[in-house]
């Protein structure tokens, strides 16, 4: 549907807990003829550079030119939950996209790092179909975003809040600034919650699911943005492990409610534009995307997407 109403890209979170990004985009890439197709969150501790190379290069020649990838992650935390160490993540992300970038151009990849060990035999066994291959950094936090700027072909920055893109931006500029020939174009894709409907107040109610789940795992810097912190959602957080999702629901406040882009399609046009005016260049509309997920992507087909074209 996406690929038909005009969307220029599909990214799925590669969450280690849901349903394998790999093996989801490989059946989209089958499926589809247009769209650009890529995980987005990919991380360098439970997927090794080799592994990451190796599905990009696949996932290229099946969808025959149309694979992109988010390296990096948008929060320790789900990582962390299988007993994953962290730790020096810059560092490990930008050897990571390094030696992918040479896997992908028919390098022998050799490295002996505190976080790899590649010797002499570290190359690809076939030629991808393109030696340049669109890899995107996700990152959170001020010294992550300026690293996407720095050796990223665009950025994934999470922008909840939407008000937060400000400071997204500046980050990210800041690495573009440390590079020795700034690329003329950089795209910076924000990622953004979605819900959108013709009737507003559904399109709030299904933006409380998404938000009552995940607003514990945002860093202070994004939600003192819009006058919160991370310890707010303690109460929230509580109902969700215990499984209480509808009080959890609930307990979502107005506040809260500024974490995603809500309404109809005339206020999710004029949110975007917002977004657009301070350096987003592609939005990546994450779910919960609507009350109704395929009415929502026909609504955006018809309404937000021409708006944009034009």
């Amino acid at each position: 549907m996406a690929d038909q109403a005009g969307f220029d890209t599909v990214w799925f979170p590669h969450d280690i807990f849901m349903k394998h990004t790999w093996v989801v985009t490989s059946a989209v890439a089958a499926a589809t003829s247009r769209i650009k197709v890529g995980s987005i969150g990919t991380n360098p501790y439970t997927t090794d550079p080799a592994e990451i190379a190796s599905y990009l290069a696949t996932l290229d020649e099946l969808s025959r030119g149309r694979a992109v990838i988010g390296i990096g992650l948008h929060t320790n935390d789900m990582v962390e939950w299988a007993g994953v160490d962290c730790t020096h993540l810059l560092r490990r992300t930008t050897q990571s996209v390094a030696m992918i970038r040479g896997l992908l151009k028919g390098e022998t990849v050799t490295c002996d790092t505190d976080d790899f060990h590649w010797n002499d035999q570290c190359y690809l066994r076939f030629t991808p179909m393109r030696a340049k291959i669109p890899i995107y950094v996700c990152a959170f936090g001020e010294d992550y975003l300026a690293l996407s700027g720095e050796i990223g072909d665009g950025s994934l920055p999470m922008l909840t809040p939407p008000a937060s893109v400000s400071r997204m931006v500046s980050c990210i500029k800041k690495g573009l600034k440390r590079r020795a020939a700034p690329p003329k174009a950089y795209d910076i894709a924000g990622c953004a919650w979605l819900s959108i409907s013709e009737d507003g107040a559904e399109a709030e109610r299904k933006m409380r699911s998404m938000i009552s789940y995940f607003g514990s795992y945002l860093e202070d810097q994004a939600l003192q943005c819009i006058g919160l912190r991370a310890s707010d959602f303690d109460e929230i957080a509580a109902l969700v492990k215990a499984g209480n999702y509808a009080q959890a629901q609930q307990a979502v406040t107005p506040e809260m409610m500024q974490l995603g882009l809500v309404g109809t399609p005339h206020q999710v046009i004029e949110q975007i534009e917002a977004l657009a005016d301070q350096g987003i260049t592609q939005i990546s509309l994450g779910g919960p995307i609507g009350p109704d997920v395929k009415k929502a992507i026909s609504l955006l087909g018809k309404t937000v997407i021409p708006h944009f074209q034009a």
